[in-house]
């Protein structure tokens, strides 16, 4: 009986050692091109997929590597994907990268997608908006970031039509690439990633009316309470902000605003901008 007992024990202690060492198990993380990170168990890969499994689980998800921007691995090495978009759909993108003249010193802003990450649906006019306020703060500031000049913004949108690329696929295009078709030697790169939620605030008004009765002792009130419900958008954003330079990412850092207010992302794109490493105080 006590021989049976050790084997309990032992069989117990090994399933805890067992359980405590799935529990802490490193895992792989997905990191897509919507900066959308996935912690998991990758069991597969392919050219044109990789399969994958969540915590606890063991059904497995297969995922377009289209998708995919990176994947640090449990074990500590990184890959990462630079997929072009194939050019079957869009004839005016030529498999070659058409390079314009190299300015040196010299930094373009490129369009920054506006996502709404609850429905994946992006603006283009809010794309547009954004790479002009950053544009705009970049000149403001042409002094503290000499020497380099910012690519007019006119020049820098031609060139990203000419070949083919624009808000909803710039984040697919390699910079070496962008690089090369811009002629510039810097780039900035951001995004805007939101979510909006809303909440109903009730604010209640009293007013009374006092009535004396007839012998004058007692006193009579009559109260009118009127409830107003107020509901309010809530804009939760997440900005991505990088810098580029000689094809190789300088500058990357990530911001969420305090305040929840719907232009809040504006003011995280100037405090990025100012502790970038382009940036110099004067």
């Amino acid at each position: 009986m006590k021989i049976k007992s050790v084997y309990a024990v032992a069989i117990l202690f090994l399933v805890s050692i067992a359980a405590f060492a799935q529990g802490t198990k490193k895992l792989d993380k997905i990191i897509k091109r919507d900066y959308q990170v996935i912690e998991c168990t990758i069991s597969k890969m392919s050219d044109k997929a990789v399969e994958y499994s969540l915590p606890g689980e063991t059904m497995q998800i297969s995922l377009d590597t289209g998708l995919i921007a990176r994947i640090d691995f449990a074990s500590g090495r990184s890959q990462t994907f630079d997929v072009t978009p194939a050019s079957s759909s869009s004839s005016a993108r030529s498999t070659a990268v058409v390079s314009s003249e190299m300015k040196q010193n010299t930094i373009a802003v490129l369009p920054v997608p506006y996502l709404n990450s609850d429905t994946q649906e992006s603006s283009e006019d809010m794309a547009k908006f954004a790479q002009n306020d950053l544009y705009n703060k970049l000149l403001d500031k042409s002094s503290n970031i000499f020497p380099l000049t910012v690519q007019d913004l006119r020049t820098t949108n031609s060139l990203l039509r000419k070949a083919g690329i624009d808000y909803k696929n710039i984040d697919e295009t390699p910079i070496e690439d962008l690089e090369k078709i811009l002629g510039v030697d810097n780039i900035v790169a951001a995004k805007v990633s939101y979510t909006i939620g809303s909440g109903t605030t009730a604010t209640t008004y009293n007013s009374g009316n006092a009535k004396v009765s007839d012998n004058n002792k007692k006193v009579k009130t009559s109260d009118i309470s009127t409830t107003t419900a107020n509901t309010q958008e809530y804009y939760y954003y997440t900005v991505y902000f990088d810098m580029y330079k000689n094809a190789s990412k300088i500058y990357s850092q990530t911001r969420k605003p305090f305040l929840a207010v719907k232009d809040s992302w504006i003011d995280s794109v100037q405090y990025l901008l100012k502790r970038s490493p382009i940036y110099v105080k004067k």
